[in-house]
């Protein structure tokens, strides 16, 4: 899988006259090579993948990851470097670029550091972009990434129903986190153990817990705390960072009541689930991808409310791929894509909003998150 993704690369740069490709965001690095785990630039210590358009792969990387590298990494040489010796990462970089013409690099994934160090070795003109490049690979998922898709779906709505199971009068938010994490993580051990074999590959959720309770429901990204949950309040899931299955990204996202819900409320809510509904029956092959955001789009600004923000986004090995779902994105969607698509509406003093993942098929689209949303199922 890793040699095949690193062959199509290889063409694609053949075929765009770029002689060098240096990677450094670590989910392209992951998607080409099967590293991952390593510390990276937040840690002071840069891991860089350099691909010639002949094929050869050299993976520069810090020397305490050196025995992860070479367990996992499907490249042809691994240069370590350490703190403090000689040119640590830069060492290689000079040899690797001397004879190249143009040079790819992705501009808003480059650390600053590596970025200023390359600006002494080449000139501004020599510089591209590889970015569209992978975008465009990481698009149509192959039957291997499918697979992850629909395994990330079942991790996530193990996680959905033991979040629902937990959330009651007098519990604190962070109860129903630790039910939900604990859910999603003896899933995915099991479906690791079923159907891969790489043990190395954690099947612990991760990524603090987005929930929101009460009055602090507006706040979108909210993180589960000591907050206590009272009868008559409502409560938001999201899953759109836990979902993270043998590193592949869903989205999902529901909304529920303790014993009952306030009939506005229940009103915005189901202009949430409408607008998501008008995305889906627009979700096909062939339509642009702000084709679907303006069916969404629709049905909130006819309810009353303000233009909203995008519907959804592609997912995969990163939280945000492309296309996105949201105005000015022409992309035609496609067989294979995988989407997070939301349905969505606020107020000043309560936010509804569901969410699901799907993949576009031949004819439609598959559901790979199930949860209901009809307001009798999430009135708890």
């Amino acid at each position: 899988m890793f040699e095949d993704r690193m062959r199509d690369l290889c063409a694609r740069m053949d075929k765009a006259g770029i002689d060098v490709a240096l990677v450094t965001d670590d989910d392209n690095v992951y998607y080409l090579t099967g590293y991952y785990d390593y510390l990276h630039m937040e840690f002071g210590r840069p891991t860089i993948l350099v691909v010639s358009r002949d094929g050869r792969s050299l993976l520069i990387t810090p020397s305490l990851d050196e025995a992860a590298a070479r367990s996992n990494a499907r490249v042809d040489r691994i240069a370590a470097w350490n703190d403090g010796m000689g040119d640590e990462w830069r060492a290689e970089l000079p040899e690797a670029l001397c004879d190249a013409e143009t040079i790819a690099v992705e501009p808003d994934h480059m650390p600053p550091l590596v970025r200023a160090y390359l600006g002494t070795l080449v000139s501004k003109d020599r510089l591209t972009s590889v970015t569209p490049i992978l975008a465009d690979m990481r698009m149509i998922k192959s039957r291997q990434e499918l697979q992850l898709a629909r395994h990330a779906g079942e991790v996530a709505t193990a996680m959905m129903q033991a979040g629902r199971d937990a959330i009651r009068a007098g519990t604190p938010e962070y109860e129903v986190a630790l039910a939900i994490s604990q859910a999603g993580t003896r899933t995915a051990a099991a479906l690791l153990a079923a159907h891969y074999e790489d043990a190395g590959m954690s099947p612990n959720t991760h990524f603090l817990q987005i929930m929101a309770s009460g009055p602090e429901i507006t706040k979108t990204h909210h993180r589960a705390s000591t907050r206590i949950m009272q009868a008559g309040e409502p409560v938001f899931l999201c899953f759109c960072g836990m979902t993270n299955f043998h590193r592949f990204k869903l989205g999902f996202d529901r909304t529920f009541w303790i014993g009952s819900a306030p009939a506005d409320q229940v009103a915005l809510y189901e202009v949430a689930i409408a607008s998501q509904q008008a995305a889906l029956t627009a979700l096909r092959p062939g339509v642009t991808a702000e084709t679907v955001h303006a069916a969404y789009a629709n049905v909130i600004q006819s309810a009353g409310h303000d233009y909203p923000f995008r519907c959804g986004r592609a997912t995969g090995f990163s939280f945000l791929e492309s296309p996105q779902l949201v105005t000015g994105d022409k992309t035609v969607l496609q067989p294979g894509m995988v989407f997070a698509v939301d349905g969505s509406v606020s107020s000043e003093t309560f936010r509804a909003q569901v969410g699901d993942s799907f993949i576009v098929t031949e004819d439609g689209y598959e559901q790979i998150t199930h949860h209901s949303k009809a307001v009798e199922d999430v009135v708890l």
